[in-house]
């Protein structure tokens, strides 16, 4: 990477200018990241001692809960330490360190929560051939296609943004190393070719959203035959919620990466980063769990133990 010898380091966007909000700013990311590790933490414990839980969608959930872990402890930590000490500073190296791990896992949790639609498409609309459709085997294949997915992805874009000769400066308008905002340090035209990347990831993401639609509106269709009406509130209850953080998701993270430089400003850019950055991997596995009286119960009796 070319940039390595003229910038050592960059200057993150501060949250709060007075030190009174930086120490509120600290405490309210340190409550949300102490839930997020709290509640990944426990269904991934949950998950893996209970063998009643060894079926396919928890198999999914156990992968989503890696990767909520991983997504915010990207970008949370250091922004709280940032905020503690009064500092701004990231090297070099953990700048590239948290595009190439925030990529990794954003990237590969799309593709899992277009898995998981797929799952619950098969187990309400093909029920009969869910055994055969979802065996163990092609579980696996299917996470390791997300995960690979993902660390192919963010190795591509963190290669070819951190070699884009960079001359204006090495302050980001971010939390966090965001690579629209480093794409604006660029001094030349080839930064085009990383945001025809982002373009095209962005297409790849469209894709999966379209496809998660489909499934649940054919879930739907299922759904509103249903005769008893605590059933089908039962199945909506469940099913939009997932809908609604992975539309929150999708459409935040592709704004930020495609919006017009006519439109930015440093406040909406923020709260944009923080809508896909924080409020997905915290609230992910909660929603996704919530209406799951197995898990509960596992997690019941784990807490006994």
């Amino acid at each position: 990477m070319s940039n390595g010898s003229s910038i050592t380091q960059f200057l993150l966007l501060p949250l709060a200018d007075t030190r009174e909000l930086q120490l509120l700013h600290f405490g309210l990311f340190l409550g949300i990241y102490l839930a997020a590790l709290l509640a990944n933490g426990l269904i991934i414990t949950t998950i893996a001692c209970d063998h009643r839980l060894q079926t396919p969608m928890y198999f999914f959930l156990l992968n989503l809960s890696l990767l909520d872990l991983g997504s915010i402890s990207t970008t949370v930590p250091k922004s709280m330490a940032n905020s503690l000490w009064d500092t701004g500073a990231i090297s070099y190296t953990g700048c590239a360190s948290q595009v190439f791990f925030f990529f990794f896992c954003a990237v590969a949790e799309v593709y899992l929560l277009t898995v998981m639609s797929y799952d619950r498409y098969v187990a309400i609309c093909k029920a009969l051939h869910y055994g055969t459709l979802l065996g163990s085997r092609a579980c696996v294949h299917m996470a390791a296609a997300a995960w690979g997915g993902g660390f192919l992805t963010a190795l591509l874009h963190t290669a070819n943004t951190f070699s884009l000769p960079l001359c204006q400066g090495n302050a980001v308008d971010q939390f966090f190393c965001e690579v629209p905002q480093i794409l604006k340090l660029s001094c030349s035209d080839a930064y085009l070719r990383e945001f025809g990347l982002i373009v095209v990831s962005a297409l790849f993401s469209f894709g999966c959203f379209v496809f998660i639609v489909l499934s649940y509106v054919q879930i739907f269709r299922v759904v509103l035959r249903i005769p008893s009406e605590q059933g089908r509130h039962k199945a909506f209850s469940m099913c939009l919620p997932h809908l609604a953080v992975v539309s929150l998701f999708l459409s935040a993270a592709m704004f930020a990466s495609l919006k017009p430089s006519s439109i930015s400003s440093p406040s909406l850019e923020l709260v944009v980063a923080v809508l896909y950055s924080v409020v997905p991997p915290a609230v992910n596995t909660l929603i996704y769990s919530m209406r799951k009286q197995e898990l509960k119960d596992a997690l019941r009796k784990l807490m006994t133990r």
